[in-house]
């Protein structure tokens, strides 16, 4: 007999932060020996510069039937679905890894496991939890399986641990949206199946409503295939397909190792009307799409920052100066610039800003020639210099109104001289950049703290880019300066009619440059009329995309729904990484800074209720003392199908007073049947149809979500350091007043909702001497009242600020409708059951 129990888990990758997803299966097979479990299965670990050999399927004695790519682009949408048949042909139980390298962009929307005709869903668990549960689960001779990411954020990895005989099938899904480049969308797809394959294919289906007008497949793949890779295109639509043979795969006529070992790219670029851009309408929701081009270039003011430090010897600095020289060809005239070079010391090629002439550049090809790097790595006073010579140009009328001001640094490591605190470097930088300046970073290498980078480059209303250094390093440099090398707009606003559409994506930008695109998605509000307008002049019809799009046999209706959640989720990543919480799927409307919530009764700590009362005017306090695991219902409306709860949990340490605390809270919105999932780990969104995860940054503290735009919610993350031997970290929740719920609302936080008569009197001095007693009425009931105060952390996340209130005793007996116990739910989606 034999019996299977799987946990499997998907992976959202993100700026280099990684879950681990366990997979726990149990195997009783009687003539299965499962005693060699304790073998131990080299992984892949990238630990250099360059990439050791990366095989798609992994272990030993293993069979692989079939592996198989497709992706359809619709209207620069992609889904990727990759699919790989194993068989564990050899005689024990062993490790099978499953590995596939993904854009850093995408998000894995979905990952499946078939054993032997089981298919198994996956969920997700914190690194640590999978680790442990992976490890236990091997030690107890179990099936077993982890999915891992190591330094090389774009590497998706998971492995199982099967008996002989065992049927695999891996398949995983994930999504992205093309980003115009230098003129055209780059599809890339990773084939590196690490063996011969009997049933190998790639298919990549692209339809774009207004016509294609080019598509490629550069020879990035190797001379040997560039025959093999078939491409048809006609209108609208292009097939690519990839489908060798087992002997066309070889290494050479007689070898056994596969030959197929790059990345497929595809590129490609759409008709174009007009500058007015392309407006286009599915499933309710709509994509404006917008890339002039008829635009003279802007003129440039840039200060490239140079790392020059020890670690930059060799090849990264051959390469950096090899692309200094084109980039500084590039500069004309009209352009502004000057170069810092930095190790423990920081230098300026020119204190000013100087032409770009061709005897400056000549110059400074001179200067960047004689450097010979040595030394530490001083980031935070180099950019400080940077950002003076802009505003010092700026406050001498030395730069042009109508330019664009920006810094590119190159860097490939952490500071180690001078302020060497990341977080204290971003805050330093933002605080003295101007509205009309960017920061461009470049990270060259493996070891660069890239996610440091990134966070410093978005605060500042500019871009990164991982350079890798090997021979086409300096072809890298070149390529990221050339899309940022034209600026062609600023301050760039789409508008559109009032009351015509709703939830919009970013409609505002800073910049435009040659060869890219701005997206802007949304809702379209109920109308009579069957057009879409917006003020740069183009209009749409409303439904005869979605019946175009019905005819296609590969694209997929709702992209403009996906699309817009896709580039919300984006958006809200991009703000500090999670700050806010995605509105797409849930109709919310997030804002990175909150409104004032004076009158939201906040739940913090153990877990302490504050209830304001505006007509009273006062604050009333309870706890709610329940165990561990406990689900308490905190907004249960059905009338707008809203309702929100928060799961407790413990401190470390067992005391004479059991200390609970909010673990997790989830908001659930029944209509469109999404969810919320806040974790003291993570920020989980689930629409039904697709799940997505966030880990929080590290200086990320609070989320806030609004549901039609009448209902909001506040998160807030309270850490404690890592080794503290009784506190955990926990979770506060902020709900206002002012929330527009349904009759029908209730909870421990609804009821409140409608505010009750509350009078306070016969004030006396308590058996504490700071704190006064006095006697409350409220619903009929007499209750003893202490006076005293609780913190809230929404304007000081830190330390908080006292409110002082009344405290009901005796988890609010009295004060809330019945008893405590009344608002437990056995899950987090649960509406509270009335009678």
């Amino acid at each position: 007999m034999r019996r299977l129990l799987l946990l499997l888990g998907i992976l959202l990758l993100h700026r280099g932060r990684c879950f681990e997803f366990v997979i726990d299966g149990e195997w009783e097979d009687e003539t299965s020996d499962l005693r060699d479990h304790q073998q131990r299965h080299k992984r892949a670990i990238l630990t250099s510069e360059e990439q050791e050999d990366f095989e798609a399927i992994r272990g030993h004695d293993i069979t692989v039937k079939s592996y198989k790519v497709e992706s359809r682009i619709t209207s620069r949408f992609a889904h990727t679905t990759v699919r790989s048949s194993v068989v564990n042909s050899g005689s024990k139980a062993q490790s099978i890894g499953f590995n596939v390298q993904i854009p850093k962009r995408a998000f894995i929307s979905n990952f499946t496991m078939n054993v032997n005709g089981i298919t198994f869903v996956g969920s997700v668990k914190e690194k640590t939890v999978a680790r442990n549960l992976y490890a236990q689960a091997r030690a107890r001779g179990k099936a077993a399986g982890i999915v891992r990411c190591w330094t090389d954020m774009e590497t998706f990895k998971t492995e199982v641990h099967v008996p002989p005989g065992s049927n695999i099938e891996f398949e995983l899904h994930y999504q992205e949206m093309m980003h115009r480049k230098l003129g055209f969308y780059e599809h890339s797809l990773y084939l590196q199946p690490g063996r011969l394959v009997p049933q190998f294919q790639v298919d990549v289906y692209i339809f774009e409503p207004k016509g294609i007008s080019m598509v490629q497949t550069p020879n990035t793949l190797g001379e040997q295939f560039t025959e093999l890779i078939q491409v048809t295109s006609s209108n609208g639509k292009a097939h690519i397909v990839f489908k060798p043979n087992i002997q066309q795969q070889r290494k050479c006529d007689t070898c056994t190792d596969s030959a197929i070992d790059g990345v497929l790219t595809v590129k490609y670029d759409v008709n174009r009307d007009s500058n007015a851009g392309e407006l286009q309408v599915s499933d309710g929701h709509f994509v404006h799409f917008f890339a002039p081009s008829e635009l003279s270039p802007l003129p440039k003011n840039i200060v490239f920052v140079i790392d020059v430090s020890g670690s930059m010897w060799g090849v990264k600095m051959k390469q950096t100066v090899e692309a200094m020289q084109a980039i500084l060809d590039d500069l004309t005239v009209d352009d502004q610039f000057s170069i810092i070079d930095f190790n423990h010391n920081v230098r300026c090629w020119s204190e000013e800003l100087v032409p770009g002439s061709t005897i400056q550049i000549a110059d400074a090809k001179k200067y960047i020639e004689n450097i010979k790097p040595s030394g530490g790595t001083n980031i935070n006073e180099a950019l400080m210099r940077a950002v003076q010579m802009l505003v010092k140009a700026s406050n001498q009328n030395q730069i042009d109104p109508r330019s664009v001001s920006m810094i590119i640094l190159v860097s490939d490591g952490d500071p180690t001289v001078g302020e060497i605190k990341l977080s204290t470097i971003q805050k330093n930088v933002k605080r003295v950049m101007r509205e009309e300046f960017s920061l461009f970073s470049v990270g060259i290498g493996f070891d660069v703290d890239y996610d440091f980078l990134e966070r410093i480059a978005m605060d500042n209303r500019g871009t990164a880019q991982r350079i890798y250094a090997n021979h086409d390093a300096a072809e890298q440099l070149r390529s990221f300066y050339s899309q940022v090398s034209a600026p062609l707009l600023r301050r760039i606003q789409v508008q559109f009619p009032e009351n015509s559409v709703s939830d919009v994506t970013q409609n505002v930008f800073d910049k435009y440059f040659r060869g890219s695109e701005l997206v802007v998605a949304g809702k379209v509000l109920p109308s009579d009329s069957d057009t879409l307008d917006v003020t740069v002049e183009t209009e749409t019809d409303t439904t005869e995309l979605d019946t175009e799009l019905a005819k296609q046999q590969h694209s997929f209706n709702g992209f403009a729904r996906q699309m817009w959640a896709y580039i919300t989720i984006k958006q809200l990543i991009s703000d500090s990484i999670a700050t806010r919480l995605p509105a797409a799927l849930l109709h919310v409307n997030c804002r990175l800074t909150c409104k004032n919530l004076s009158v939201s009764p906040p739940v913090d700590n153990d877990p302490h209720f504050i209830i304001h009362l505006p007509r009273s005017d006062m604050d009333v306090c309870f706890n709610i003392d329940s165990k561990p695991g406990h689900i308490l219902n905190l907004v249960s409306d059905s009338g707008a199908g809203v309702v929100v709860n928060g799961q407790l949990i413990s401190s470390k340490v067992s005391t004479k007073k059991l200390n609970t605390y909010f673990g997790t809270i989830s908001i659930y919105y029944q209509p469109d049947g999404v969810s919320v999932t806040v974790s003291t780990s993570s920020i989980a969104l689930s629409d039904g149809r697709s799940n997505h995860s966030f880990t929080w940054g590290a200086t990320n503290s609070h989320v806030k979500i609004t549901i039609n735009n009448n209902i909001q919610v506040m998160v807030l993350l309270h850490r404690v350091w890592k080794k503290h031997p009784v506190n955990v970290d926990f979770l506060g929740i902020y709900i206002p007043n002012d929330n527009q719920y349904s009759p029908l609302v209730h909870g421990l936080i609804g009821q409140f909702s409608t505010e009750p008569e509350v009078s306070v009197y016969d004030v006396h001095e308590g058996l504490d001497p700071l704190k006064k007693e006095a006697t409350m009425e409220v619903k009929g009931n007499k209750l003893l009242v202490t006076r005293g105060w609780q913190k809230d952390y929404r304007h000081d996340k830190k330390r908080g600020s006292n409110i002082y209130c009344w405290f009901i005793h005796n988890s609010g007996k009295g004060f809330i409708d019945g008893h405590y116990t009344d608002y437990i739910v056995p899950d987090l989606n649960s509406f509270l059951q009335t009678p």
